[in-house]
C-alpha cells in the first residue's frame, strides 16, 4: 500500500487525516483528502465524550490549546429532561454512583438502603451529578483513593473548528489536500476502487481510500452498494434543526441539555462564543415549521444565523469496510446525537483501522477487513440499544409519538437487558462497547425502571452500619463538589496565559487514567 485517499474533509476527514499523518505518512504511505470548499458539512456535533480527550493526546495536541481553537467547554454528563414524564429531570454523569463494599454492587447497597428508608436520592452518590447541578468543575485526580478519581469529562466544541485546526495539523505533518468534487469513480476487474475522478478532469489513483463523504457515501454506499441496515422503526426521527444564539457566562454549564418534547427532543450544548441549539424530531409526527417555532420559542437568548434543516435515517452500513474501501463518520452509519456519539464512532473506527494495519506496507488481509466489519458493527449495535432505551422507558402517552415508542417491540439484545435488570437489578455485562453499567443505570434509573428486589448479597451489612456508610459517601461528595471551581473560571483559566496542568487521558467514560 503506497496510497490513501480520503474522500470529503468536515470531522471525519480530517480526524482520520490527522491520525493517519501521525501513524501512516512515517510508513512511507501517502496520504491525500480530496474536498470541495462548496460542499457543506453537518457541523453540528459539538458535543463529545471523554474519548476525544485520549485521540486528541495521541495525536500529540495540547488540551489547553485545543480548548481555545475550537472554543470548547467542558462537559461532565447529559442532563435529560421530560423522558420519562414531563416534569422530570436526571443528569447521566461521565463517572459512577458510590463505590462498591466486599464486591457487592452500590447499586444494590442503595436499593435495600432505600427499602428500609435510610437512602437519599441516588444523585447524592455521584460526584459528577451534583458538581453538573451546582455548575462546578474540576479535573479527575489520578490517586485511585480519592473521590475526584470517580469520574470522567468531555467538551463541548465547535466541530467546524476543530475540523480547521486538524486540518492545519494533518498538512503541516504532511497530509496533501486537493480541492475539488468527484463525478466519477473507476473501479478495477476485482471489483476494487481503481480512481476517483473530479469535475475537472483530474483522475486521482490510490491504493485505498476512506469514505468521508457523509450522509451521501459516495464510494461505500453509492458505488459499492454496501447494505444499509435501517433502524427507523425503532428511532422514527429523522429530521433536525440547527441555529447557534448568544452566550454569555451564565449560561455556560458543564453539561449538554437534552429535553423531549411531542414528537422527539430539543439540544442546548454551551460553548464559549455561542450556544449550539438543535431539535430533533420524526416527520411523521411533526410538521417543519411547527419544529422550527419550537425550536425557536425555547432559545435562553437570540439567535445568530439562520436555522438550518438536517434530514438523516438512523442506521448502519452492514459492511463499512468493503474491498479497498472504508467508510468512517456518517457515510458508515448514523444514530441521532442523543448521547453525543458521533465523534466517537468517527474516532474509534479510525484507530481500529490504524490498529488492524499490517506493519509494513502490505495491503490489509481479509481476515483484518472482517475483524474491523465484526468490531464496528457491535460498536453501532449496543449504542443503539442504549440509545432506543431512552425513548421506550417512558410513562408518557401524551402524544402518537410517545405512544408509538412505548409500544414498539424492541431488539431482542435490548429486551433481554431490560428483562434482566427488572427482574434482578442486574445490568448485563461486557467489554466491548461504549456503554456500560454505570450509564445503564443513570438512564434506567432517570426513566422509572426500576427492579423488583435488591441481591441478596446486599442484606449481609447491618443497618445501622449501612446507613452511616451511605450518609458518610454522600457528604464527601457534597463537600468535594462544594470545593470545586465555577465551571466558567476554569474555562478562563484554561484558556489564558497560565493553565493548570491537565489529567492524562484515558479510553474510558468513567475515569481518568490511573497510575
Amino acid at each position: 500500500m503506497k496510497k490513501i485517499i480520503i474522500l470529503g474533509g468536515g470531522t471525519a476527514g480530517w480526524m482520520a487525516a490527522a491520525a493517519l499523518a501521525r501513524f501512516v505518512l512515517p510508513k512511507g504511505i501517502e496520504v491525500t483528502l480530496v474536498e470541495s470548499d462548496q460542499i457543506g458539512t453537518v457541523g453540528v456535533g459539538e458535543a463529545t465524550l471523554p474519548h476525544l480527550r485520549s485521540f486528541n493526546q495521541l495525536l500529540g495536541i495540547d488540551e489547553n490549546v485545543f480548548m481555545r481553537e475550537t472554543q470548547a467547554t467542558y462537559k461532565l454528563g447529559i442532563e435529560f429532561a421530560n423522558w420519562a414524564r414531563r416534569g422530570d429531570a436526571y443528569i447521566h454523569p461521565f463517572g459512577e454512583y458510590g463505590r462498591e463494599l466486599d464486591d457487592i454492587p452500590f447499586y444494590h447497597l442503595w436499593l435495600r438502603a432505600r427499602s428500609e428508608n435510610i437512602a437519599e436520592p441516588l444523585d447524592n452518590y455521584s460526584l459528577p451529578v451534583i458538581a453538573a447541578q451546582k455548575d462546578r468543575f474540576d479535573f479527575p485526580s489520578e490517586d485511585p483513593r480519592s473521590i475526584l478519581a470517580t469520574y470522567s469529562y468531555a467538551f463541548h466544541i465547535d466541530a467546524g473548528l476543530y475540523a480547521r485546526y486538524l486540518r492545519n495539523f494533518s498538512c503541516n505533518l504532511g497530509v496533501h489536500r486537493i480541492e475539488g468534487k468527484v463525478n466519477a469513480v473507476q473501479r478495477k476487474a476485482n471489483g476494487e476502487i481503481a480512481s476517483i475522478q473530479l469535475e475537472n478532469g483530474k483522475k486521482l489513483e490510490a491504493d485505498f481510500f476512506i469514505d468521508c463523504s457523509g450522509f451521501r457515501s459516495l464510494l461505500i454506499g453509492q458505488e459499492l452498494e454496501s447494505n444499509f441496515i435501517d433502524w427507523s422503526h425503532w428511532l422514527p426521527c429523522d429530521s433536525a434543526i440547527a441555529v447557534p444564539s448568544d452566550t454569555s457566562s451564565d449560561t455556560i454549564k458543564p453539561y449538554t441539555r437534552a429535553e423531549a418534547h411531542s414528537a422527539g427532543w430539543r439540544w442546548q450544548i454551551p460553548l464559549q462564543h455561542r450556544i449550539g441549539n438543535g431539535i430533533v424530531y420524526a416527520k411523521q409526527f411533526m410538521q417543519d415549521d411547527e419544529a422550527e417555532r419550537l425550536l425557536m420559542r425555547g432559545l435562553v437568548a437570540s439567535a445568530t444565523d439562520d436555522p438550518r434543516q438536517l434530514r438523516f435515517q438512523a442506521g448502519r452500513r452492514q459492511h463499512s469496510w468493503l474491498k479497498n474501501c472504508l467508510a468512517v463518520g456518517l457515510s458508515s452509519g448514523f444514530l441521532e446525537p442523543l448521547e453525543s456519539t458521533s465523534i466517537y464512532l468517527i474516532q474509534i473506527a479510525i484507530t481500529k483501522f490504524i490498529g488492524l494495519l499490517p506493519g509494513n506496507t502490505n495491503m490489509p488481509s481479509p481476515a483484518q477487513r472482517n475483524e474491523f466489519n465484526q468490531q464496528m458493527a457491535l460498536e453501532y449495535d449496543r449504542i443503539r440499544d442504549f440509545i432506543i432505551l431512552h425513548y421506550c422507558a417512558t410513562e408518557r402517552d401524551d402524544s402518537p409519538f410517545w405512544q408509538h415508542c412505548r409500544n414498539m417491540k424492541l431488539p431482542e439484545s435490548l429486551q433481554y437487558k431490560m428483562d434482566l435488570f427488572r427482574e434482578s437489578g442486574h445490568i448485563a455485562d461486557y467489554k466491548n462497547g461504549l456503554f456500560l453499567e454505570p450509564s445503564w443505570l443513570a438512564v434506567y434509573h432517570g426513566q422509572r425502571v426500576h427492579p423488583k428486589r435488591h441481591s441478596p448479597r446486599a442484606d449481609i451489612i447491618a443497618s445501622k452500619e449501612l446507613a452511616a456508610l451511605l450518609k458518610n459517601y454522600a457528604e464527601i461528595v457534597k463537600r468535594a463538589a462544594s470545593d470545586m471551581h465555577s465551571h466558567s473560571m476554569v474555562v478562563t483559566r484554561q484558556c489564558g496565559s497560565r493553565p493548570a496542568s491537565v489529567p492524562r487521558a484515558a479510553m474510558s467514560l468513567y475515569r481518568s487514567a490511573i497510575k
